[in-house]
């Protein structure tokens, strides 16, 4: 009697890392974010697009999110039978939530910060922010692979 072997799931990649919340910190999470991702095989433009959303949020979180004495973790999923990878920075200043602008808003360009959020908009697929209990955000950012030729 021959039956089909049911899938158990999809293979996919994670990685999870505590990082110091300092500007080395965030260093270290855009440099682990290539090293790991081409470890992985993750094709180069979308390593190229993580690394700038994962420096941005990473700077973020050591800008905005940080506490003393609390770290940031840097989190990605990869599914490769979607292509799609999902990036996350959790802090654990919870209260101060990043504002999502609306789509058709040009940033000031007299204003000396505040444009990362809007890089992460324009290279994600989606972002957004979750509460991460018990006091903490969590950031995340998905990003797709282009479609092959």
């Amino acid at each position: 009697m021959n039956q089909a072997t049911p899938q158990v799931g999809t293979l996919t990649g994670t990685f999870t890392q505590l990082l110091s919340s300092t500007r080395r910190g965030a260093r270290l999470a855009r440099l682990l974010a290539v090293t790991e991702l081409r470890s992985w095989g993750v094709p180069q433009d979308l390593t190229e697009r993580a690394e700038v959303i994962v420096g941005e949020l990473a700077a973020n979180a050591v800008l905005h999110g940080r506490l003393p004495g609390r770290c940031f973790r840097l989190t990605f999923v990869l599914d490769p039978v979607a292509g799609r990878l999902r990036v996350e920075v959790t802090d654990a200043c919870g209260d101060l939530r990043p504002p999502i602008p609306p789509a058709d808003t040009e940033p000031d360009p007299l204003r000396p910060g505040g444009r990362g959020l809007l890089l992460v908009a324009a290279l994600a697929d989606h972002w957004d922010c979750v509460p991460s209990p018990p006091s903490g955000k969590t950031v995340r950012a998905v990003l797709s692979a282009p479609p092959e030729a």
